[in-house]
């Protein structure tokens, strides 16, 4: 594994704005501390911001998509990646990377955290899992999370490997 970090995020143009602010601020964190970006590298919402950003500071960020979306790929990237199917692009994103960070985002988001969180808790994935909880947006997955364990569906270790971590700044002091 390499300095590279996969970010998951919102592709929607419609959030709060503060999440791309916060996006932005975790980019540049990153890229100070020497890492390189991997991410859907689309160019609306969380996406966009994210590789605007890394284009304006200068850094390395690969893009992910599926041949479907042709076109909608953000044009300054450092490099995409073309694949087949979502199932695909999820995998060839986490691949040599040290970690994947979940932004708030919709349905796709929760699906590559949740499936990144399967990966860890099978050895699949030697990366850590973290999620941006930004003003409580995960909330509601940790309570569901904490019903896992309550109920015996899942045990407390397997829930631990996803990091809520609840600020930008919180979540860059993980990474050196």
């Amino acid at each position: 594994m390499g300095k590279e970090v996969v970010i998951f995020c919102a592709s929607s143009s419609t959030i709060d704005p503060k999440y791309n602010e916060a996006a932005r601020q975790l980019v540049a964190g990153l890229h100070a501390l020497g890492y390189d970006i991997v991410s859907g590298g689309g160019l609306r919402g969380t996406m966009g911001a994210i590789t605007s950003e890394s284009v304006r500071l200068g850094g390395r960020h690969v893009a992910v998509l599926p041949r479907f979306m042709e076109g909608l790929e953000h044009s300054e990237v450092s490099q995409v990646l073309w694949t087949e199917t979502m199932s695909d692009r999820k995998e060839r994103m986490r691949e040599g990377t040290c970690a994947a960070i979940a932004l708030p985002g919709g349905i796709g988001t929760l699906d590559e955290l949740m499936e990144t969180h399967v990966l860890r808790k099978l050895g699949k994935y030697q990366g850590e899992v973290y999620a941006l909880n930004l003003d409580g947006f995960y909330q509601p997955l940790k309570d569901l999370l904490e019903h896992y364990a309550q109920t015996n569906m899942t045990v407390r270790e397997d829930i631990d490997l996803i990091h809520f971590v609840d600020s930008v700044q919180e979540l860059l002091a993980n990474f050196k």
